[in-house]
């Protein structure tokens, strides 16, 4: 059985988390530099088993695209051409930093740590990928 791995697709860094190999609970991976996404993903892909990808869309208020998937639609055109037979499913990341925050508050994470980006970004990350796991249960 497959994990899926969830991304929070962002010019400077990823936040990467991924679901455990039941599909029930996310959990924060890990954050890397952009420019080595694709070093992590090959080493990833090939000790784990990674049915699905989950990649964090920008949408505004009014479900249009905002102006980073300027850089967010060539990732997922390459993603496909690298790994045609991974599902690769888009979703809405509406809120998902302001998420991250309110949780790192509530689980009484001191506020200089909550400054870090790169823990924003995972947990952001493991936000969408928790939020889609339980939109897809409520479907089936």
């Amino acid at each position: 059985m497959g994990r899926i791995l969830a991304l929070d697709y962002g010019k400077k860094r990823v936040g990467v988390a991924v679901s455990d190999p039941q599909k029930i609970i996310a959990n924060k991976l890990a954050t890397v530099a952009t420019h080595t996404l694709w070093d992590f993903l090959k080493t990833y892909m090939i000790n784990e088993q990674v049915e699905e990808v989950v990649v964090g869309y920008p949408l505004q208020m009014n479900n249009t695209a905002s102006e980073a998937v300027v850089y967010i639609n060539p990732f997922l055109k390459k993603f496909k051409e690298k790994y045609p037979d991974v599902r690769l499913e888009i979703v809405d990341e509406r809120f998902t930093s302001k998420m991250a925050a309110r949780t790192m508050i509530d689980g009484g994470v001191k506020k200089m740590a909550r400054r870090n980006k790169e823990l924003v970004d995972a947990i952001s990350a493991t936000i969408i990928l928790q939020s889609y796991m339980e939109q897809k249960r409520h479907r089936q």
